[in-house]
């Protein structure tokens, strides 16, 4: 039987984090095995936002495929490259661009709340609306059946399945329309400060950050804002440091931080400790993994070019389709 494609990936804006881990990099270990992966580096993504400085795209790209190797991902099991070594991507984006309403990139929730949130970055430029419109053609462009969102992403999935049914409806059923792979664990991780762990927030605890890094993260981050003293009872639902330590606690010993807190029987400060504890032994097998391959020169680069390479007959196949459809091909 003929597997199904998934598509996903990450901009290369920093290091990756315990949202990246939980969010989809676990989640991308178990597709290789039952799908035909494509997973690629999104540097035309990073631009959008970071195109005031882009000096640290390339070794942020570099790292971003050592965390991948170093987290299990296999390069013969999944097609690993870089968005801009398929330069076809933005051909397709403009090709979506017309037929897609101004009106549907404006209700797309991210862009509004990112516009809000992050003000240190100038966002009104139009790489950063078409954001959703060139997400769509990486996923078209390798024909890809699903791809793994969280429930924050939803909106931007559906966006390009609308664009995808406007677009066959012009041209011919050339385009998949994706379907969503939700994750089941870790969807949203919250950050140090309760809002989704992010790079742009400041909030994020990185999977190359040392064990003192992350200690300090951790003994900073906030609980229950209720709960001023220890003898306060607390509610771990509401809490970022209860959410963190499920994801890699022992979970009778999370059962029991769990009603502990909400009797006022032990404290957050007793509490962080024990995250950081476990947080630390958790990540020990990466980081031991991922140092080992930081003395390989050059090892990310050849990945990309491999994954490059197979992933242009696909490219070349759906843009030659596409152009045809559109009259724009060389055609006789």
């Amino acid at each position: 039987m003929t597997k199904k494609r998934v598509l996903t990936g990450y901009r290369p804006t920093g290091h990756a984090h315990l949202g990246h881990w939980f969010g989809n990099m676990l989640n991308m270990l178990e597709m290789q095995e039952d799908y035909e992966a494509f997973y690629f580096v999104a540097d035309w993504h990073a631009l959008t936002s970071d195109w005031q400085d882009t000096h640290a795209i390339r070794q942020y790209t570099e790292e971003m495929v050592l965390d991948w190797l170093a987290a299990g991902i296999d390069p013969a099991k999944a097609t690993i490259y870089r968005q801009s070594d398929v330069p076809e991507v933005a051909e397709l984006t403009m090709y979506l661009s017309m037929v897609t309403p101004m009106s549907w990139l404006e209700r797309v929730p991210s862009y509004k709340e990112q516009r809000e949130q992050i003000g240190e970055k100038d966002l009104g430029n139009v790489g950063f609306f078409l954001y959703p419109l060139l997400q769509g053609a990486d996923i078209t462009i390798v024909r890809g059946d699903v791809v793994p969102v969280g429930e924050d992403q939803l909106p931007h999935l559906e966006l390009t399945r609308e664009v995808v049914r406007r677009f066959n409806n012009q041209y011919g059923e050339l385009l998949p329309e994706p379907a969503a792979l939700i994750a089941e664990k870790g969807a949203r991780v919250p950050g140090t400060d309760g809002r989704k762990m992010s790079k742009s927030y400041g909030n994020a605890i990185f999977l190359s950050d040392s064990e003192d890094e992350t200690s300090a993260k951790v003994m900073g981050m906030i609980t229950d804002p209720a709960r001023k003293l220890k003898s306060d009872p607390g509610n771990p639902d509401i809490c970022p440091l209860q959410e963190i330590h499920k994801l890699v606690g022992d979970p009778s010993e999370i059962a029991e931080w769990d009603r502990c807190c909400r009797v006022a029987e032990c404290g957050c400060v007793a509490h962080k400790r024990k995250l950081v504890e476990d947080l630390n032994g958790y990540l020990a097998p990466f980081r031991e993994r991922r140092a080992a391959l930081a003395v390989e020169p050059g090892v990310a680069w050849e990945v990309l070019a491999e994954g490059a390479a197979r992933v242009r007959p696909v490219v070349e196949e759906l843009m030659r389709d596409v152009r045809r459809a559109m009259h724009v091909d060389a055609g006789a």
